[in-house]
């Protein structure tokens, strides 16, 4: 029987086909190029995550330095978040004028000057300015950074890369804690001093490094670019077809049309940003409308369902737990870098290979239940007048599930979904609005969350937390569709049917499925076993 098919497949002119034509095609190796692009850009999140950090043990000096209120302190911690608006805002502007690199390099520049400020801060006055410098800086590095590298990452691995910026955040995180209980045994006045000055390091190395970067390709189409930008997406895509897919899209969404090639070309001037806060806001279509709310949505509840709040004020957590000893404290701070550095880690080797959907949804749902453990833990403490050792050991245990759960989805996932569902022409104005809200929430809780557990006690304050959480994982379950693998300029079609998406999700289905079928039909019947999927 083999023999009759092979004598006829040799009799119409076929090549002879053997077992290994019949394989899956093998999966293409992760662009090294696209992922150093990544890593760089990323890194402008180390200087938040490092403020986050290092404030967290800063402010137990600074308040017997200075001799700083309860309120003071609140304000000091959080007030860097709404000064951040400021750069945020300004960013995506700025991205638009000077190009996404040199903004990376303006962010690091603004820090650097911010850090040195506020480490040679001589009263509560000169440091809250300092705070304002560092606070635009910050703002600025939040929105470039995932905008650059979802702009610069191939479709096969944009969730693994986009993610880099969050794991970024916890590496700072972990530095700041390191640097606290490194400065906690020198003078107070110099102590805390140490700690925020040598933030302004991670900067200098920031500005040097990113020269080596290429600017983003969706950036240089829309300055008329092309020669540039086909130069960078051969270099970030996984292949050169691939690569001439990419442009093309982002040729189409710039409004070129297809037959221009020259290296240098005549872009519409609607693409250089003129109308984009009307679509976004005034008229937008029901896609932009869904994707505007999903992005608004993510940030608000990662922010909202309290882990500044926990990341922050850990010591003031652990001592509300039973933790008197300063060293203790800052040593358990220490261990909540630690595991929301390693979760990170994890989190980005799953995104492109489990599905943005599925580790949203179960990081929140484990965020609601440490969150829920941890409050019944901290009420039970507060009522007891004898030290309960198993409580303690179980709030411990609560913060490090809650942190370790938060990274392994919602931290990362967030600033992946939010920079790849915009179309081109919003998207450094739409990602900058998502930040925007990131970072007023993120006041709100830093600002309030001592004031708010002294108003309702601090275990009541993590059952606010768990109820927002569980509001967020059915906001998720109903109104974010899956977008991996799906290239940026796909986005429109997912979005715009709200609840109903996964009508759209299984159009895109389809037309995929009817593509490999029209490509199979061209193949005289032959069937290609192995490469459908």
């Amino acid at each position: 029987m083999a023999d009759r098919k092979a004598e006829n497949n040799a009799i119409s002119g076929q090549p002879q086909r053997v077992i290994a034509d019949f394989d899956p095609p093998k999966k293409p190796k992760r662009n090294k190029f696209a992922f150093a692009c990544a890593i760089l850009a990323s890194m402008t999140s180390i200087l938040l995550g490092y403020d986050i950090g290092v404030m967290s043990g800063a402010i137990l000096f600074i308040k017997k330095d200075l001799k700083c209120t309860d309120v003071q302190i609140e304000v000091l911690v959080g007030i860097l978040n709404l000064y951040s608006l400021i750069g945020s805002a300004a960013a995506g502007r700025t991205s638009d004028w000077i190009g996404r690199r040199y903004t990376i390099v303006f962010a690091g520049a603004i820090f650097f000057a911010g850090a040195l400020l506020m480490g040679f801060a001589t009263n509560y006055a000169f440091l809250m300015f300092g705070r304002f410098v560092a606070g635009v800086g910050v703002g600025y590095a939040l929105m470039i950074a995932p905008v650059y590298t979802a702009e610069v990452s191939p479709a096969s691995s944009r969730g693994f890369l986009t993610s880099f910026p969050e794991v970024f955040i916890n590496a700072g995180i972990l530095l700041g804690y390191v640097s606290n209980y490194a400065f906690s045994k020198l003078p107070t006045h110099l102590g805390w001093r140490l700690m925020l000055g040598v933030g302004a390091i991670p900067s200098i190395l920031l500005a040097v490094g990113v020269l080596a970067m290429p600017e983003s390709p969706r950036w240089l189409v829309m300055q008329g670019r092309l020669g540039d930008a086909i130069r960078v997406l051969n270099k970030t895509s996984d292949s050169k077809e691939e690569a001439q897919m990419r442009l093309a899209d982002i040729k189409e969404a710039a409004g070129i049309p297809e037959h221009y090639t020259d290296d240098v070309v005549e872009v519409p001037k609607r693409s250089h940003g003129e109308g984009v806060w009307r679509e976004l806001l005034v008229h937008p279509t029901p896609a932009v409308r869904h994707i505007l709310i999903a992005a608004i949505g993510i940030h608000f509840f990662q922010q909202s369902s309290g882990i500044d709040a926990v990341v922050l004020y850990s010591p003031e957590i652990f001592e509300k737990a039973g933790i008197t000893s300063s060293n203790d404290k800052l040593l358990a701070t220490m261990a909540v870098g630690f595991a929301k550095t390693i979760f990170i880690l994890v989190a980005t080797f799953l995104l492109d290979r489990v599905g943005r959907r599925p580790l949203l949804l179960s990081s929140v749902a484990g965020m609601i239940l440490s969150l829920a453990t941890l409050a019944f833990s901290l009420v039970i403490i507060d009522h007891s007048d004898e030290k309960l050792t198993w409580a303690i050991a179980l709030c411990i245990a609560m913060v490090l599930a809650y942190v370790s759960f938060f990274s392994i989805g919602m931290g990362p996932i967030t600033w992946v979904y939010s920079s790849e569902i915009f179309p081109l022409k919003l998207r450094a104005q739409g990602a900058s609005m998502g930040v925007a809200v990131n970072r007023v929430v993120s006041g709100v809780i830093s600002m309030t969350f001592i004031s708010l557990y002294k108003a309702i006690t601090i275990g009541g304050a993590f059952f606010l937390f768990a109820g927002v959480a569980m509001i967020a994982w059915v906001f998720f379950y109903t109104m974010l569709p899956e977008t991996q693998g799906r290239t940026l300029e796909d986005m429109e079609i997912l979005f715009g049917k709200f609840h109903k998406w996964r009508s759209a999700n299984a159009l895109l289905k389809s037309n995929k499925n009817k593509q490999a079928q029209g490509t199979d039909d061209k193949s005289n019947g032959q069937i290609q076993l192995g490469t459908q999927g």
